[in-house]
């Protein structure tokens, strides 16, 4: 792969006394959507965490853009132009949606423009733009942790399992908001929905147990069930 944005050369991780990461090898091209996949406690989110800094990885190589960033501080990462939206939904629920936005708009007020962008691909923040961020919704409080991490222009963002726990309408329209997003950064996304995967990716790699077990098109594995199960162990009547 010609000029990849992010490389992982044999990674591994420990967290206290387990070895999450065990070698982990991925390339990850510029542009599009890239969806890591794998059952539960592959090492998905570990592999997110080391690439922002959060974990600092025991062997191996992070190259980002051209640069070794492996086990520099986060925030040092975050200037060099990553994101990462976790699981958690990181918002401030006490703060408007507006004073969210403001405070994570490092570099000074968001541009006007950007905020109207943002604003087409999540409306709802529009309408909740003065209301506490801890009423909104769940799916609402997930689109508000992406818009943070786009108030400023970034070259990856690493986004964790942004349709846990969201009602499937919400659901459609981050599907609609994810397929816009795209054209503007590389995306590197952890996700159990697998339909919601293949209707985005552009890319897919695959994670058994701290390794990258797959990797190719998104759309060779969409339409392969009996990969899927192998891999996955999935079957038509559990895609989401």
């Amino acid at each position: 792969m010609a000029d990849p944005l992010l490389t992982l050369a044999g990674v591994h991780t420990h967290i206290g006394q387990y070895h999450i990461l065990q070698g982990v090898d991925l390339v990850l091209p510029r542009g599009g959507m890239t969806v890591l996949l794998g059952r539960n406690g592959a090492g998905k989110t570990t592999t997110l965490r080391t690439v922002m800094g959060l974990w600092k990885p025991s062997r191996g190589t992070v190259t980002f853009d051209g640069r070794p960033i492996g086990g520099w501080p986060t925030p040092d990462i975050a200037q060099a132009g990553i994101a990462y939206v976790p699981e958690t939904m990181a918002v401030f629920a006490d703060l408007t949606v507006a004073e969210n936005m403001i405070l994570a708009a490092r570099s000074g007020p968001i541009d006007t423009a950007r905020l109207d962008w943002i604003f087409s691909l999540f409306p709802a923040l529009k309408k909740f733009w003065q209301f506490p961020a801890g009423v909104l919704s769940g799916g609402q409080k997930q689109m508000l942790a992406i818009a943070r991490a786009i108030a400023e222009p970034r070259t990856l963002l690493l986004i964790d399992e942004p349709t846990k726990g969201i009602a499937p309408a919400i659901i459609e329209a981050m599907i609609m908001a994810f397929a816009e997003l795209k054209r503007e950064t590389t995306i590197l996304l952890v996700e159990q929905n697998f339909r919601f995967a293949a209707s985005l990716g552009d890319h897919v790699a695959v994670m058994d147990d701290g390794r990258i077990v797959h990797r190719g098109a998104m759309a060779d594995l969409a339409r392969n069930e009996a990969l899927q199960q192998r891999l996955l162990g999935l079957s038509l009547d559990t895609h989401q």
